[in-house]
């Protein structure tokens, strides 16, 4: 067994980029559209989408900008953000892997530091992930108002208990993680008189048996994915690019910490 470089860029903006999301980008940038890149990456649309949504949102620019024209007529290009990452990502890989490589001969058991390495690796199920910073801190008899700025545009409120926001040693200016569940994330076509209600348009339509997945843009570059009742959408009558809504409750937000 061998040490092998494979690293995660991690800026002050959270978490971006991976080994396979760099070659996502490198394929969106070759062909010009998300539905070749995702093939030559034996990725699913749906699954390739989700990829650029997650880079999109815990960044302060877009990495990728979809052009007009729809899920199948259109395409998709790098910002200059985009593709200076690559070359970041792709310069610090080579120099780590030449440090791994003088490191190989100096390790013991590999197999107990392979151990150990997989116990720090987390994953989670929820397809709404933003990156932003504590601006207010509301604390009640029980429960905790916190709210988060994500970018010039767009504020996120959440709501927890007092216990949580204690043990999370919230304060202003602190760097968090928001998630949200799609079955949390509604659509409407007019807006909701309460917090956590975004203006955008509907950029991707999934639909299964039984709810369609559908991903709202935000003029931020961001985007907010939920699970809408096949019913629901047929009546909404949701098709791209039209303009609507997306919300959630603010209890519905779970905060993660940046490590």
């Amino acid at each position: 067994m061998q040490l092998v470089g494979r690293i995660l860029l991690d800026t002050d903006e959270g978490s971006l980029l991976a080994e396979k999301r760099v070659k996502l980008l490198e394929a969106i940038a070759q062909h010009g559209t998300i539905q070749k890149a995702a093939q030559e990456m034996g990725l699913s649309y749906k699954g390739a989408w989700d990829a650029v949504n997650a880079m999109n949102n815990l960044c302060d620019e877009p990495l990728v900008i979809r052009e007009v024209g729809g899920r199948r007529g259109g395409g998709s290009h790098l910002t200059e953000q985009g593709r200076a990452l690559i070359t970041l990502y792709r310069t610090v890989e080579a120099e780590y892997q030449q440090l791994l490589d003088r490191m190989n001969n100096s390790l013991g058991d590999m197999h107990q530091f392979h151990r150990m390495m997989n116990r720090f690796a987390m994953r989670t199920s929820a397809r709404n992930q933003f990156h932003g910073v504590v601006t207010a801190l509301i604390q009640g008899m029980v429960n905790c108002e916190v709210r988060m700025k994500l970018d010039d545009q767009t504020e996120i409120v959440a709501m927890i208990t007092n216990e949580s926001a204690e043990n999370l040693d919230l304060r202003l200016g602190l760097e968090l993680f928001a998630l949200i569940k799609t079955s949390y994330a509604s659509v409407h076509t007019q807006p909701l008189p309460h917090r956590n209600c975004f203006a955008g348009v509907v950029a991707d339509l999934v639909r299964g048996e039984q709810s369609t997945e559908v991903r709202v843009d935000l003029p931020s570059g961001k985007s907010v994915i939920s699970a809408v009742s096949n019913q629901d959408c047929d009546t909404m009558a949701l098709a791209l690019d039209l303009p609507v809504y997306a919300a959630f409750s603010p209890n519905s937000v779970i905060l993660a910490l940046v490590s």
